[in-house]
């Protein structure tokens, strides 16, 4: 070997030896910082005690809010700690560091709203030292598992700090709404909508949105004007991926404080987001109003520095970010960015022009408080204080209560915005008359109770479309400045008519609503599939066998049903476009590829739907009926063998229902378990057979009814050393 080319081994080794000295060097200065010792003393302040029942849900009992908050994060962090763990790079805008360059978008987005310093900010001013306690028992119970857990735990993401799960609150609420559409167009190739012209001008674009996060919801409630026994009954069935960080967690909560509630939350959620405490119970659907405008900026084209503003020059404000690229191991590398800010909030330079953001919720960080609000109320007028906080700036919510009241709310922080203007367009950056600088208040968000027609029922539609007609608000009360959406879903036009149609409903006849996996003809599903019908194709085709088949099609997804399978996959081609806010794409260019789809896996046009449609999850293969916009809602991805896995749509579904004399009953289903992501526990997916025949598990609301039958208490902290 010669010498150079022992020097240059000789380099390389000295190279490599070096990384993994610094690699190891830089985990032990970061393991470091966490106190597993501080962890667990901490923990001696909390006293609660976590009782799982036969199917492992968690209730979890203590003195104080605070001693539940610390039990709730212990026991979730036993069913899915790896999530949390997923979560604590977000919450610090650290993604990039974690998975590399798919999480630098994520943290540049943190960096440039500020979301760090915008909670920092406020949080001792805003939030009252109950609640920031609240928050910090939770993130204490988290540190304590950690501290417990040594091999399971990276020390280098301990401690968590409350002020961290108020950042992830800050951000999560502005996906839930759409946001990340508006600032994704932005890094498009060019611009993705037109100016906005003064009053009187014609409008020559629509609005473009996009995808977000949830894929819908549903939530309807009767009482005795609907009910044939008199009773209050009310669904509450949010649709969401189900599996990964806001996927439904179930749990019961009561301290001696007045919290006592029952429902689903996600990691880092230290309160119940839909569920029912003793006397009323809420459901959540998603809506999306236009709560976020984008003003096209002039800048000085002497100094990019500043940007034009009633006929005079201003300069932007500017600040630097760091962000984190990971390298190899403990090692990264930083990236400096220079972050914009004008008057109208956020901005940014790109390849077709400068542009700046405006958007509710921009500075809010109360959430919080509104959830745990909405959590102790106990009957209409005390829901109705919680939701006037405005903290929570989307969101429609379906309420019933022990009394019998019924309440809709298209909850929305629309801005109060200068009439005449179409601001779905670009707005002019260059008149500070356009900056709004304030949102609607909570009297003027579209609402009712108590409709004559004794049933509500929204999922993700036109917010004036919710119950029977002559108990609808009228639209024309509200500014066309507002933005609220007029969508409807299948599940709207389908839940409608059966409501509208049924006389005094059963419990059973309740339950057969939320089950029910029927496309309205009236539907845009129904009528895109429908257009088969209008083309030709060659006697004997593989084309003119599946028209025959889809000509006979109910329009149901029916685990019997043999049309289902081709049907919904060119539906789910409208689904998505309808989605994206997207025309859809002809049907004669999808329609070949569903026919070669299943031929290809199942050698038939006509496969039972149930032999297509599964719910798989470790060894669990089962049949699934429902689908895509079907209030027995089911959306699935392919697998290798051509069957659909469920993915999404509903996860954790409650009934809860107060009789003619005002008592409670409840009953449950979880798409898989309470144990997330614990493939070992038996608890993994040992609902997923009940949830695939749709049925639901009775709830025990009493301490004394969950003792009575089989269960597990642990108190924590725990005195036991592992």
């Amino acid at each position: 070997m010669s010498k150079v080319l022992r020097r240059g081994w000789l380099g390389f080794l000295i190279f490599v030896t070096a990384l993994t000295v610094a690699n190891f060097v830089l985990h032990l200065i970061e393991a470091g910082k966490f106190d597993r010792r501080a962890a667990i003393l901490k923990a001696q302040q909390y006293r609660g005690e976590i009782i799982r029942d036969s199917f492992g849900v968690p209730h979890i009992y203590g003195q104080r809010d605070v001693d539940v908050a610390f039990a709730l994060a212990y026991a979730h962090a036993e069913d899915d700690f790896k999530t949390f763990q997923q979560l604590l790079p977000f919450y610090r805008g650290e993604l990039g560091r974690s998975v590399g360059f798919d999480g630098l978008a994520i943290d540049f987005l943190l960096g440039w709203l500020d979301a760090s310093g915008t909670v920092a900010a406020r949080f001792e001013s805003e939030l009252t030292p109950q609640l920031r306690a609240h928050l910090q028992a939770y993130a204490d119970g988290l540190n304590y598992y950690a501290a417990r857990h040594p091999i399971e735990a990276d020390p280098r993401l301990f401690p968590v700090r409350a002020q961290e799960l108020a950042v992830g609150f800050h951000i999560q609420h502005l996906l839930f709404y759409g946001f990340e559409a508006h600032v994704s167009e932005l890094f498009a190739d060019s611009p993705q909508r037109e100016l906005a012209r003064p009053p009187g001008a014609a409008a020559l674009s629509r609005f473009i949105g996009a995808a977000g996060l949830p894929i819908g919801s549903n939530a309807f409630a009767i009482n005795a004007r609907k009910s044939d026994d008199g009773a209050t009954r009310i669904m509450i069935n949010s649709h969401q991926p189900l599996e990964g960080p806001v996927a439904w967690y179930e749990a019961h909560l009561k301290s001696e404080e007045g919290w006592d509630v029952h429902g689903g939350l996600f990691p880092g959620m230290p309160f119940i987001a839909k569920g029912f405490n003793p006397d009323i119970g809420w459901g959540v659907t998603v809506n999306k109003p236009d709560l976020v405008d984008i003003y096209k900026l002039e800048p000085n084209p002497e100094n990019a520095d500043e940007y034009l503003l009633d006929g005079a020059y201003v300069a932007f404000e500017k600040r630097r970010i760091w962000l984190k690229l990971k390298l190899l191991g403990n090692l990264y590398l930083p990236v400096p960015r220079t972050v914009l800010h004008a008057r109208h909030g956020p901005a940014i330079a790109t390849d077709h022009g400068t542009y700046a953001l405006r958007f509710a919720g921009r500075h809010e960080i109360r959430q919080p408080a509104q959830w745990l609000a909405m959590n102790k109320a106990r009957s209409l007028s005390a829901f109705k204080r919680a939701m006037e906080m405005q903290a929570i700036v989307s969101f429609n919510f379906v309420y019933a209560d022990k009394q019998g009241q019924l309440y809709f709310l298209h909850n929305s922080r629309s801005p109060e915005r200068a009439p005449g203007w179409n601001w779905k367009n670009y707005l002019p950056g260059t008149r500070s008359d356009l900056i709004w600088q304030n949102q609607i208040g909570f009297a003027d968000m579209p609402q009712f109770s108590n409709p004559s027609s004794g049933y509500i029922l929204s999922t993700n539609q036109d917010p004036f479309k919710v119950t029977a007609g002559q108990d609808n608000l009228d639209p024309s009360d509200f500014a066309p400045e507002l933005g609220l959406q007029t969508r409807m879903t299948n599940r709207a036009d389908r839940g409608l008519h059966l409501f509208e149609t049924a006389g005094a409903m059963s419990a059973a006849d309740f339950r057969a609503i939320k089950w029910d996996k029927g496309y309205a003809p009236e539907s845009r599903a129904f009528r895109y599939v429908n257009e088969i019908q209008n083309m030709n194709f060659a006697s004997g085709s593989q084309a003119a066998a599946g028209q025959k088949l889809l000509a006979g099609c109910s329009g149901g997804t029916h685990a019997d049903d043999t049309a289902a399978a081709l049907a919904v996959c060119l539906l789910s081609e409208e689904w998505l476009a309808e989605q994206a806010g997207t025309p859809p794409p002809p049907i004669a260019d999808i329609y070949p590829g569903c026919l070669e789809n299943l031929v290809a896996h199942f050698d038939r046009l006509d496969p039972p739907w149930a032999e297509v449609n599964r719910l798989r999850r470790g060894t669990v293969d089962l049949p699934l009926g429902g689908g895509p916009d079907t209030l027995r809602a089911i959306y699935a991805l392919p697998d290798a063998d051509g069957r659909l896995r469920a993915v999404a749509g509903d996860g954790l579904v409650i009934h809860v229902s107060w009789d003619a004399k005002g008592e409670q009953s409840a009953e449950m289903i979880h798409n898989f378990g309470a144990a997330s992501s614990r493939p070992k526990s038996p608890h993994y997916a040992d609902q997923a057979p009940l949830y695939a025949r749709e049925q639901m598990r009775p709830v025990a609301l009493t301490r004394e009814a969950v003792i009575s039958q089989p269960h597990r208490i642990i108190s924590v902290p725990i005195e036991k050393a592992d």
